[in-house]
């Protein structure tokens, strides 16, 4: 029998962004891309990202969380998801550290403390982001990634154009527009990150600045797609908004799903993303959602 049959979930959502986290602590079990496909193909277990629990690597950390897209790649960050999974493990009974008001969690991004600001609403502190057009990364030099040479549509009337590029842990394109919803994110989403300037492929964001302390923002998450909300997404809009002189270094996040409060913060360089995570339901994984996986 596979190693993740009557596995317990829990099926969460950060903003509406659907999160499933399962707890592998105590294992030593990797899952798959296709076990991770498996899962994300059933509709009481589907996700825009999987966040899988493993035991801590080192002193001082609660727990190694290894996150995957739909399609089953790895991600390195995601801002909902991480605030997910401190709702799960401080809220939830059988996950060991209920009533905690911090954590402290490790990606393949790096470390992510996270404080419990009320009972459904954290505090993730996101790292410092990556600027550098090798640590985003892009596939050639750019001396100035806040706005760089990438357009799609006719040569003299592009549909989009110059974007900033942000790691947040995973790479991000962001295109500042009077208008998110007036373009067609489903056809253009692809096309973007799959472009060759990505290596890593990329997410691709759709940015107004409304006011400077107010972003309107939709995101196309690589090996996702259209996500209600995307929290590293929001984290870079921010970033690239203050790089452009168009917004404060704090601001409300507004995406689909509802709103988030980045930021950029000073003192440090570290990029601080606050909202809330909601339990939807559990439940435990079928057998027979394995059958297929060697």
């Amino acid at each position: 029998m596979n190693a993740l049959a009557n596995r317990r979930f829990l099926k969460m959502n950060g903003l509406g962004n659907e999160i499933t986290v399962l707890d592998l602590r105590g294992t030593t079990h990797i899952v798959s891309e296709t076990e991770a496909r498996a899962i994300a193909s059933q509709e009481r277990t589907r996700f825009d990202q999987l966040m899988v629990l493993h035991d801590a690597k080192a002193a001082g950390i609660d727990a190694y969380v290894r996150i995957y897209n739909t399609d089953g790649s790895e991600a390195g960050a995601c801002g909902n998801g991480t605030r997910c999974v401190a709702w799960a493990m401080t809220a939830d009974p059988g996950m060991g550290q209920a009533g905690r008001d911090g954590l402290l969690l490790q990606t393949k991004a790096g470390l992510l403390p996270v404080a419990r600001l009320s009972e459904a609403v954290f505090t993730v502190d996101m790292g410092a982001p990556r600027l550098a057009w090798n640590e985003i990364p892009l596939a050639e030099p750019f001396e100035d990634t806040s706005r760089f040479e990438l357009q799609i549509g006719p040569i003299d009337d592009p549909i989009l154009h110059t974007p900033c590029a942000v790691s947040m842990g995973n790479p991000h394109a962001v295109f500042f527009v009077d208008d998110p919803y007036r373009f067609n994110l489903e056809q253009i989403g692809p096309l973007l990150e799959n472009h060759p300037i990505f290596p890593d492929r990329a997410n691709i964001g759709l940015a107004a600045v409304k006011a400077p302390d107010h972003i309107v923002l939709r995101v196309w998450e690589r090996g996702a797609g259209i996500t209600r909300a995307c929290g590293s997404g929001a984290c870079a809009a921010l970033v690239a908004a203050v790089r452009r002189e168009l917004s404060e270094r704090k601001a409300t996040v507004s995406l689909p799903g509802g709103d988030l409060v980045i930021e950029w913060r000073e003192s440090d360089g570290h990029v601080l993303m606050t909202g809330p995570a909601a339990l939807d339901w559990d439940g435990v994984l079928e057998p027979g959602l394995f059958a297929a996986v060697a």
